[in-house]
Parts: C-alpha cells; sequence; structure tokens
C-alpha cells in the first residue's frame, strides 16, 4: 500500500498506510516526541489491513523495526512514549535499550482490564514507558489535585500535620497514574475499537513537549493524538493503515457515528475471543 496524505490542518497532517513506510520517507531526529500505542495483539477485530493475532516472534519483530524507524525520527533530547500492556512492553524496553535510548520510567496506568482471570493476579494496569534520546530537551512535572474523599470531600491523608506546607497548586506527579479514565462508552467514542483518553496525552504533551514542537504518532487510531496537539500548539504527523474518516471527523468536529462491537460474554469492553487471549499474556 502506497503512502498517501489525506487530510491536513493548521498544524498537522494525516497519512493512510504503513507506518513503516513512511518512516521511511520521513527525514531523521525530525520530530520531538513519539507516541505510540500500538495493536496488543489480542486478537481484536481492525479489519482486512491488519492481523492483530500474529504468531510472538512476528509479532515483537515487527515491533523491534517499528520502535528502531520512530527511534531514528526523533531529535537528540527527544521523547519517546510506548503504550502497551506489561507482557510486551518488558520486550519493548529491551529494544528501547538496544538501541541507545536512555530510560526514564515505566509508567503505571492504573485501569482494570474487566476479566479476573483463574490462577492469576488481577490484571489492572496498562505499561507507559518513557525513553529519551539522551538528555532530555524539554521536561515539565505536572501537579496533581490533592486527594479528597468522593463522599465527604475531606483530604485522604494527614499528611504528617503539615497539610498547610503543601504546595498549592497540587502535589508532584508520581510513575503511577490512577486518574486516567477509560474511554468505553459509545458517547465518548470516535470509533467501534478502544482508544485512549485526551487526559492521557495532554500529561504526555505537557511533560516531554512545549509549543511550536512536533509529535510523531505511528498508529492514528481514533486521532486522540493529533486533536490533543491541535489544542496545544503542538506540530503533528500522524498516519493510520485502516480507515481515516474517523480521524477526519475528529479533527473537522464532525460526530462520528459509533457502532460499539457486541459483548456476548458480559465482558466490560471485550470482546470473547480478546478476553481469552489477554488471559494467556499474564
Amino acid at each position: 500500500m502506497a503512502v498517501a496524505a489525506v487530510h491536513s490542518t493548521k498544524f498537522g497532517t494525516l497519512y493512510h498506510g504503513d507506518c513503516l513506510d513512511l518512516l521511511k520517507e520521513l527525514p531523521a531526529e525530525s520530530v520531538d516526541l513519539v507516541f505510540a500505542d500500538p495493536p496488543f495483539n489480542l486478537g481484536k477485530l481492525y479489519g482486512d489491513h491488519y492481523d492483530d493475532g500474529k504468531a510472538e516472534v512476528e509479532y515483537l519483530q515487527w515491533s523491534k523495526e517499528w520502535i528502531a524507524g520512530c527511534c531514528a525520527l526523533l531529535k537528540p533530547g527527544g521523547a519517546f512514549f510506548l503504550y502497551n500492556i506489561p507482557k510486551w512492553n518488558i520486550h519493548n524496553g529491551g529494544t528501547l535499550n538496544s538501541l541507545g535510548m536512555t530510560f526514564r520510567h515505566w509508567i503505571t496506568i492504573d485501569i482494570k482490564f474487566g476479566l479476573p482471570i483463574q490462577g492469576r493476579l488481577y490484571p489492572s494496569h496498562y505499561s507507559l514507558l518513557y525513553y529519551t534520546k539522551g538528555k532530555p530537551k524539554s521536561f515539565v512535572r505536572p501537579r496533581v489535585p490533592v486527594p479528597v474523599c468522593r463522599h465527604c470531600g475531606g483530604d485522604i491523608k494527614d499528611y504528617g500535620g503539615h497539610r498547610n506546607k503543601l504546595n498549592p497548586e497540587g502535589l508532584n506527579l508520581t510513575d503511577v497514574w490512577t486518574d486516567i479514565p477509560p474511554v468505553r462508552h459509545r458517547s465518548t467514542k470516535n470509533r467501534g475499537a478502544n482508544e485512549l483518553s485526551e487526559k492521557l496525552l495532554e500529561r504526555v504533551l505537557t511533560i516531554a513537549t512545549m509549543p511550536g514542537d512536533t509529535v510523531f504518532d505511528p498508529f492514528g487510531g481514533a486521532g486522540t493524538t493529533y486533536a490533543v496537539a491541535e489544542r496545544l500548539h503542538r506540530h503533528w504527523i500522524g498516519i493510520e493503515l485502516g480507515d481515516c474518516q474517523p480521524i477526519i471527523n475528529r479533527l473537522e468536529g464532525v460526530d462520528n457515528v459509533v457502532e460499539l462491537p457486541r459483548r456476548g460474554d458480559g465482558g466490560k469492553g471485550m470482546t470473547s475471543i480478546e478476553r481469552n487471549k489477554l488471559a494467556t499474556l499474564f
């Protein structure tokens, strides 16, 4: 499939095609941040354009190829955020290490998968790897509100009696993020498959970029990265192998009609095929 530009805005360009092909065309060291949310190899139905049920060795080799291409695209000091389940990010971290990237954080995104697995601990988080190409050229540590009880509104902790000495802007952000909501309801989705919360992308772009920087996302999906980049005045380059229309609609402010898949097994956000495949990865 040839790569073709299908939509442009003031800040970015969306391409249709395979990210591996686009990575060969883009100039080296030309972007400030890469955010990647690749398919998790869970057997999801993305259409005829992609097989999400590859053999493990094939999936890992494919991951190595696009990760290497993205690293070459990063400027010195640029940031790489890679969102995946822990099973795959263990391997992805090894790939990034082998490419000379600098480890910054394994960020835990506390979102339950919606299924207990017999004989295993209940999986309840996704992994977000944060690497840089050498010393980060941009790093802002956001603050988060002081946690309060949702019933009485009082502080959950007493902070050793030093509550009055806390920064009025909130607490320093840690590497465990418990405030990222899942995007699963029809009213908040832009496509049938899963998508990420804008809050997650806002935080990532705030941490590692400044207005005017360039962001690359090789897996367009629902276009969350591009929509947030537009709002935060970051330039962006994006590509999607499947249907680009939901992304274009989102960028143009057109409502999408989302057909959510039927969940015959009662799972929250997963088909029975996805649940069974996920159970083999933990």
